[in-house]
C-alpha cells in the first residue's frame, strides 16, 4: 500500500519513502491485539447504528466482515505488510477489500489513538486474567506439597548461616504469602485498565453524539475513563502490570534459588526429577537445575521491561506521541514470560523430592537451637542479654570440644548457670518448633491452621475464577 492509497494520505502528494514504512510499522508485532481491535470496531459500530449515525444494513455489511476478517487471521491466511503500518490499518484495509466504500463508516468519530488505549486495556484484562489463574494454580500446588510435608523438619537461615529449624510446610507456606500478595497486586491491575477510552477520539473526544455507556457495557468494561486527553495517553495500568509481574517474577527468583541452593551437593536438601533437569555436554556427572537457573535469569527481563515503559513514559507530553508505539512489545514479553514461569515453576515443585534425613540433620546442626536455650534461661529469671551470654560460652565450649548439645550432661550445661534443670536435656528440634505456636510461627499448630487458610482462600478464588 503506497502512500497514495493509505487510509490517511489525504494531505500528502509524495510516497513514504520505504526505510520510514519498514521504521515506522508496527503489524509486525501490534497483530497480538486483532481480537481485541474488532471487537472494539463491532462494539463502535452498532454504536453507530444506535445513534443513527449509520443504518442497520450497512452495521451488518460491515460487521459480518468484521467477522470474516477475525476468521481469515485465526487461519493464518491473512498476510500482514509492513505498509499496513499497524494492526489498526491492517482490519481496515481489509475491510475496504471485501465491502468497498462503505468499509469507510467504520473509523467515524474515533481515532487509532482511542481504539489502540482501548485494545491494549482489553488485552491486559485479558492477559492479566490469564496470569491470575496461573499464580493460583501455583499457590494450590505449593499448599498441596506444604500439606504432604507438614510434619518434615527442615532447618531455617539466615544470612544463608545455619538459624532455626523450622518445618518445611512453613517454609513453602512464605511463597505461598508471596504469591497470595501478587494475587492482589494482579487484581489491582486489573481494576486499573478497566475502564474504557474509547470515544475520547484523537484527544479532545468525539463530536458525534455518542453513547459510551453501550460502549462500555458491549466491551465489558466497568467504568469510562473520565479525561480524553488522559485516556488516548495514560499507560499507568502498562505500568501497574508491569510492576505486578516483575514483582512476581521476583518471587519465582527467589524460589528458583532456594531451590538451586537445596539441589546442591553441599546441602543436598532435594533431588530434582530428571525430567526437570539437565545434563552437562562435557561432565558426565553433572544433574543442572537448569529450569530453575532460567526462571530466575527470566525475572531480570521483566524487570527491565518495567524499567523500560517507566523510562518511555517520563519525558512524554500530553497527548498521544508515536513513541507509545514502544509500550507493546515489553508487555507482551513479560506477560508470557510469566505467565511461562508461573507454570513450569508449578512443574518444577512436583518434580522435588525432599531428603527429609538430611534436612532433619542440618536442622539441629550448626547449634541452630541456641536461641531456645537462650529462651529457657530467660523463662528461668535470667534477662535475655544474660541468657545470651551465657549460651554463647556454651557454643564456644560446645566448637571446643567439638560437641552437639544433645551431648552435653547436665552437670556441663549446670557449669554455665545453676538455672539449668534435667528438661533441657529434652530439648530437641521438634521441641523448638513447638515452642512457636503463635500466630505466623512454625510450630505444627500453628502451620495446619495457616494451611487451612490458604486452602480455603484458594478454593474461594477458585471458584470466583
Amino acid at each position: 500500500m503506497h502512500q497514495k492509497n493509505k487510509l490517511w494520505a489525504g494531505v500528502f502528494n509524495e510516497k513514504t519513502d520505504v526505510s520510514v514504512e519498514n521504521f515506522t510499522a508496527s503489524i509486525h508485532f501490534d497483530q497480538a491485539l486483532y481480537q481485541e481491535d474488532i471487537a472494539c470496531s463491532i462494539a463502535h459500530v452498532k454504536m453507530l447504528n444506535k445513534q443513527k449515525i449509520i443504518p442497520a444494513n450497512k452495521q451488518k455489511k460491515i460487521i459480518d466482515a468484521l467477522l470474516k476478517i477475525k476468521k481469515k487471521i485465526e487461519q493464518g491466511k491473512m498476510h500482514f505488510q509492513n505498509s499496513q503500518e499497524d494492526i489498526h490499518l491492517a482490519i481496515e484495509s481489509e475491510l475496504f477489500k471485501l465491502i468497498g466504500k462503505d468499509a469507510g463508516y467504520l473509523h467515524t468519530g474515533r481515532s487509532r489513538n482511542d481504539l489502540v488505549a482501548t485494545d491494549l486495556r482489553l488485552y491486559c484484562l485479558v492477559s492479566t486474567r490469564q496470569i491470575i489463574n496461573q499464580v493460583v494454580t501455583l499457590r494450590k500446588a505449593i499448599v498441596e506439597i506444604a500439606q504432604e510435608q507438614k510434619d518434615t523438619i527442615f532447618p531455617g537461615y539466615t544470612h544463608l548461616q545455619s538459624a532455626q529449624p523450622v518445618l518445611l510446610a512453613h517454609h513453602l507456606l512464605a511463597y505461598e504469602s508471596m504469591f497470595q500478595r501478587d494475587t492482589d497486586r494482579f487484581m489491582h491491575a486489573m481494576d486499573r485498565a478497566n475502564s474504557m477510552p474509547l470515544a475520547s477520539g484523537a484527544l479532545a473526544g468525539s463530536g458525534y453524539n455518542f453513547d459510551r455507556d453501550f460502549l462500555a457495557k458491549e466491551l465489558g468494561f466497568q467504568s469510562l475513563t473520565s479525561n480524553s486527553m488522559d485516556a488516548v495517553s495514560d499507560r499507568d495500568f502498562v505500568i501497574d502490570l508491569h510492576s505486578s509481574i516483575a514483582t512476581c517474577m521476583v518471587h519465582l527468583s527467589r524460589l528458583s534459588e532456594e531451590i538451586i541452593i537445596w539441589a546442591s551437593k553441599e546441602f543436598g536438601l532435594v533431588s530434582i526429577n530428571d525430567q526437570y533437569a539437565t545434563g552437562s555436554s562435557i561432565m558426565p556427572q553433572k544433574k543442572n537445575p537448569d529450569v530453575a537457573e532460567l526462571v530466575r535469569g527470566k525475572s531480570a527481563r521483566t524487570i527491565g521491561n518495567l524499567v523500560q515503559i517507566l523510562t518511555l513514559m517520563k519525558g512524554l507530553p500530553l497527548t498521544y506521541n508515536r513513541d507509545l508505539q514502544e509500550d507493546k512489545e515489553p508487555l507482551f514479553d513479560s506477560i508470557n514470560t510469566v505467565i511461562n514461569s508461573l507454570s513450569i515453576t508449578k512443574g518444577l515443585l512436583k518434580a522435588l523430592t525432599f531428603n527429609k534425613k538430611t534436612a532433619a540433620n542440618l536442622a539441629i546442626g550448626g547449634y541452630s537451637l541456641a536461641t531456645d536455650i537462650a529462651d529457657y534461661l530467660t523463662i528461668k529469671g535470667i534477662p535475655f542479654r544474660e541468657s545470651h551470654n551465657i549460651v554463647g560460652k556454651i557454643v564456644q565450649y560446645c566448637t571446643k570440644k567439638n560437641l552437639l548439645f544433645s551431648e552435653l550432661s547436665l552437670d556441663e550445661y549446670r557449669q554455665f548457670s545453676k538455672k539449668f534443670n534435667k528438661d533441657i536435656l529434652d530439648l530437641d528440634a521438634m521441641q523448638s518448633l513447638k515452642n512457636r505456636n503463635l500466630t505466623g510461627g512454625t510450630s505444627p499448630q500453628q502451620v495446619q491452621k495457616a494451611l487451612k487458610k490458604a486452602e480455603v482462600q484458594l478454593n474461594k478464588l477458585m471458584k470466583k475464577n
